[in-house]
């Protein structure tokens, strides 16, 4: 080839390669945490996401945080309520929906021992472990040992009763720090029973023992719950 076609080759070369880096979007597909409108104020995070309200099932991925980065850690196929998901401030007890929104996770709990490598407060299941429910208990969404007297035991679950389902378990912060009654009470991450759930997120028992050894209390981990659009939109939270 001629020097002169050499050149015009190599800068026609040059143009397009410009070209080509001005015409790609820079992060064109940003991990899921960094389209959400908060994450919480921590470095560690859970989505559970279904495709819409109806479904009952959906996905959990557990993701850490480091140098201004999210990263994906571990997933699951995960379950949801019997009657899908609807919005966690207009939600209703009783419904069989999961609450969307985003929530902190005060404590861990199970029938079996904490899994090898817990780092989180874990709470072993007794014989006189409940959730009251009982929207008219001074201990409305609330873990009692023993059962309160104004708590009616057909209005709460006796935990040791929900195995498997309650081997391992995060609470899920949903209506917790200040509880509006009615509004539903009991709300964890789970290992799964037999099908959908009565409005908790459950995966299998192997993926709910990663999750404990994998989080960290002192990296503030939430749980953000939602839909892939819509006005439950995981992305909204």
């Amino acid at each position: 080839m001629r020097p002169r076609a050499v050149a015009l080759a190599s800068v026609s070369a040059l143009i397009l390669a410009v070209a080509g880096t001005l015409g790609a979007a820079p992060h064109a597909n940003p991990p899921l945490p960094d389209r959400m409108a908060d994450t919480g104020d921590g470095t560690q995070l859970i989505t559970a996401e279904a495709a819409r309200t109806s479904s009952t099932t959906g996905t959990v991925t557990w993701w850490d945080r480091s140098g201004g980065r999210w990263a994906k850690t571990g997933a699951s196929a995960a379950r949801f309520g019997a009657k899908g998901l609807t919005e966690g401030g207009s939600r209703k007890q009783g419904t069989n929906t999961t609450p969307t929104g985003l929530f902190r996770l005060p404590y861990a709990f199970g029938i079996k021992p904490a899994p090898p490598g817990t780092d989180y407060s874990y709470r072993r299941v007794a014989k006189n472990s409940w959730w009251c429910q009982d929207n008219d208990s001074r201990s409305y969404n609330r873990w009692t040992q023993p059962r309160p007297a104004d708590c009616r035991a057909a209005e709460s679950e006796h935990l040791i009763t929900y195995d498997p389902q309650y081997a391992h378990a995060l609470v899920i912060g949903f209506n917790y720090d200040r509880p509006v009654r009615g509004r539903g009470a009991g709300i964890f991450l789970h290992v799964n029973g037999r099908g959908a759930t009565a409005g908790c997120v459950s995966v299998p028992e192997d993926a709910m023992r990663r999750i404990l050894a994998w989080a960290d209390e002192a990296r503030r981990p939430h749980m953000a719950i939602g839909t892939q659009s819509g006005a439950t939109a995981i992305t909204r939270y």
